[in-house]
């Protein structure tokens, strides 16, 4: 019986170990690794302790993975799919993800940071300022210019931007529900007076 079809040697620890006990690598005629998973992990602290580098060492139970980000463990249920990936899974968690794209959302459309939002919801007391009742969570910004005007609530921010960003429909509105009646005074046939 060939040494192939038992295993593998290791060249570090001079084992004979199955084959699942080596990582792969394409660029050898077996497609795996010359030294054993445990030797390869020994290497590689090793390598980072010597760089004053930090070595992360980790038990993850069968079904579960360690994220990169928030540095827990995570059952499988919790990651997106990556099927460029060794194991299938991404490299860091669901709610990571999502947090990191929140994060590149507010820096792209609106030149924020996430320490910036949280100083204005701060200055504000965490209301919006429009109702003083809801919690500020949506960033309120001039459509024509880009600049970020404030955090408000989701039903003001997206009040004002029904009414189009436009301060005479607010003050009209405003109006309307003070019970003050905006209407047109007929001047001529087809001719109206806005009132001031």
């Amino acid at each position: 019986m060939s040494e192939s079809s038992v295993g593998k040697r290791c060249s570090a620890c001079k084992r004979t170990l199955p084959t699942s006990a080596f990582a792969a690598n394409r660029s050898k005629l077996d497609r795996l690794q010359d030294r054993c998973r445990e030797c390869g992990a020994g290497a590689y602290r090793r390598r980072r302790e010597a760089q004053g580098k930090k070595v992360r060492r980790v038990d993850v139970p069968e079904g579960h993975k360690h994220c990169l980000g928030c540095d827990e463990v995570k059952p499988w249920s919790q990651w997106h799919r990556n099927a460029s990936a060794s194991d299938g899974l991404s490299t860091r968690c669901k709610a990571c993800r999502a947090n990191a794209g929140r994060e590149r959302h507010l820096k792209r459309q609106y030149g924020l940071t996430e320490a910036e939002r949280d100083e204005m919801v701060a200055s504000q007391m965490g209301l919006c300022v429009i109702c003083l009742k809801a919690p500020a969570v949506h960033v309120d910004h001039c459509h024509k210019t880009g600049r970020v005007r404030g955090v408000l609530c989701f039903n003001c921010n997206s009040a004002i931007g029904k009414l189009g960003d436009d301060p005479d429909a607010v003050r009209r509105a405003a109006a309307y529900l003070e019970g003050i009646a905006w209407k047109p005074t007929l001047v001529a046939p087809g001719v109206y007076q806005l009132p001031s």
